[in-house]
């Protein structure tokens, strides 16, 4: 009994003094007890209740104190930082001045660059006159010889694509400039896109033409073996027109026509296929000449070369040439005409023949001495030698005396009134004269300028424009859109000792006489040495001409 009052005991003065402690959260302390308690609580360790409680306490303590000295030390700042004196502000002393006022200026005057040295004409695409062939003349040799090894030793040529001064204006953009000027129209160059792309449809599969082929229709009188000068023809249409290998639409045809003349040159310099009086050499030989001017290709230099040193060595001291660049005293003004445009051709192309300049420089003695002075005329072997032919030759005459530098001569001067007199275009029977000798007399009057020409181009542009054959939607453009073609046949068959492809290359080189050269009368003297342009100049266009393959046969 005891034990259990005693254990009851225990356990009530437990709970009391349990109450007892937590009676005394609520005991309150004076400062000084509260302060001890702290002191002695800071000192304990952290975990502790007692740490804790001073903590608190300490934060309570200066909780009202904070609140008092925080908003006293920010206003004592705002007086102290309100009673620093600003620095003065920055002052920047301007004055107005007073324009001056100016002077008038003077006007200047606009420098004025002398033009470049036009190139001496050049015309070269023409035709034998075979009224004069006989046929007892022997047939020169044609047998193959093999193609010479440098040729085909070049697989691929890079070489640039050069538009020069001395060319006229054969680029696009100037040749609407010169049509214009000179008196064109957009018709003829209708008509020249026409013939161009006639003679695309009708290259031949071994990239020539002849006048024996199925296009020639009735005018059908080639026999084939002038094809290298028929080619020729065609390629100096093309070139006129200032289209090369890199052309967009006949740059194929261009770079074929190339390919076949110089395959069908023999080592000598010759060429296999040709007619009996060989027209053939001296047309190719202007061909190549001009190509190699327009593109610097190595190769058309070698095989340009090669050609003019017979045409030089084939002069006689006279001045003349006579057929097969033979030598003797026969002095043929038809045959000599291709022989002089090819030599200023070759000059024109910056071409390094021996004896070149002394061979052009004597040409003109050659024409003279067929010249009828006093009538104005141009004969055919002498000066009383051109009968019913003479105004044509007289063509022939005066044309190769302008590019050779002789357009003031009295020969010239009688010579081209001799042609106004006596020469008529037309289709109808009724005028006299063929496409033939119509080349060289249109190119004569334009190098002539002024009123003669004015009369001319009057006459021959629309006689040759209203009388192309046209074939109508025969062949595709560049852009794939069918396009007409168009052709031309001698009026008079009789007088025409060529086929269609000669008549339309003649026919197409006259609507191109507008911007083929720089007209004589607007050129230097016509000997004078033409200064190439620099390199930086040039346009470089990478031309791939392959190998060329030519079967090895006898073609006559």
């Amino acid at each position: 009994m005891n034990e259990e009052l005693n254990e009851l005991e225990i356990e009530e003065l437990n709970e009391l003094e349990e109450y007892s402690s937590f009676m005394d959260i609520f005991e309150e302390l004076s400062f000084k007890e509260k302060w001890q308690k702290v002191s002695w609580g800071m000192k304990q360790d952290k975990d502790s209740g007692d740490y804790k409680y001073a903590k608190l306490q300490l934060m309570r303590l200066f909780a009202p104190l904070a609140s008092v000295v925080v908003p006293i030390l920010f206003i004592g700042l705002l007086i102290l930082f309100g009673s620093i004196e600003p620095p003065p502000p920055l002052t920047v002393e301007t004055r107005i001045m007073k324009a001056e006022e100016m002077p008038p200026l003077e006007e200047i005057e606009p420098i004025i660059e002398p033009p470049p040295e036009p190139p001496d004409p050049v015309d070269i695409d023409f035709t034998p006159d075979v009224t004069a062939l006989e046929t007892d003349n022997p047939q020169p040799p044609s047998e193959f010889s093999p193609q010479p090894a440098e040729f085909n030793a070049v697989a691929q040529i890079k070489s640039p694509v050069i538009f020069k001064d001395m060319y006229g204006s054969r680029t696009p953009g100037s040749r609407g400039k010169a049509i214009a000027g000179f008196g064109g129209s957009g018709k003829g160059e209708l008509a020249v896109l026409r013939a161009l792309r006639w003679l695309k449809k009708n290259q031949e599969s071994e990239d020539n033409w002849s006048g024996n082929a199925s296009y020639c229709g009735d005018n059908n009188k080639g026999d084939g073996k002038a094809r290298t000068a028929y080619t020729s023809m065609a390629l100096l249409t093309y070139l006129a027109h200032g289209e090369t290998p890199s052309s967009e639409e006949f740059g194929p045809t261009v770079e074929k026509a190339i390919k076949f003349i110089i395959g069908d040159q023999e080592a000598d310099g010759h060429f296999k296929s040709r007619d009996g009086y060989d027209y053939t050499h001296p047309i190719a030989a202007y061909a190549l000449s001009e190509a190699y001017g327009l593109t610097k290709v190595p190769m058309l230099k070698e095989a340009a070369t090669k050609a003019i040193k017979i045409v030089v060595r084939g002069q006689h001291l006279s001045g003349g040439w006579d057929y097969n660049c033979k030598q003797g005293d026969r002095d043929d003004t038809s045959y000599m005409g291709w022989c002089a445009q090819s030599l200023k051709a070759a000059k024109m192309a910056g071409l390094d023949v021996p004896d070149l300049i002394n061979a052009i420089n004597k040409a003109p003695k050659g024409f003279r001495k067929n010249c009828n002075l006093s009538q104005g005329s141009f004969g055919y072997t002498s000066p009383n030698g051109g009968g019913k032919d003479g105004a044509g030759l007289t063509g022939v005459g005066v044309l190769c005396m302008q590019l050779m530098g002789e357009s003031k001569s009295e020969e010239v001067k009688n010579g081209l009134n001799y042609i106004q007199n006596k020469s008529r275009l037309g289709w109808d029977g009724s005028e006299q004269g063929m496409v033939y000798y119509w080349y060289y007399e249109t190119q004569a009057m334009f190098h002539t300028g002024g009123d003669k020409w004015e009369k001319w181009n009057d006459m021959f542009a629309p006689a040759l424009t209203d009388n192309q054959e046209i074939e109508k939607e025969a062949i595709e453009d560049v852009d794939g859109k069918l396009v007409d073609i168009g052709y031309w046949d001698d009026p008079d068959p009789k007088k025409s000792h060529g086929s269609r492809v000669q008549d339309t290359c003649l026919c197409t080189l006259q609507l191109e006489v507008y911007y083929r050269y720089l007209p004589t009368f607007q050129a230097p003297d016509a000997n004078e040495d033409i200064e190439l342009e620099d390199e930086d100049d040039e346009v470089d266009i990478d031309i791939d001409i392959a190998e060329t393959n030519v079967k090895k046969k006898d073609r006559v």
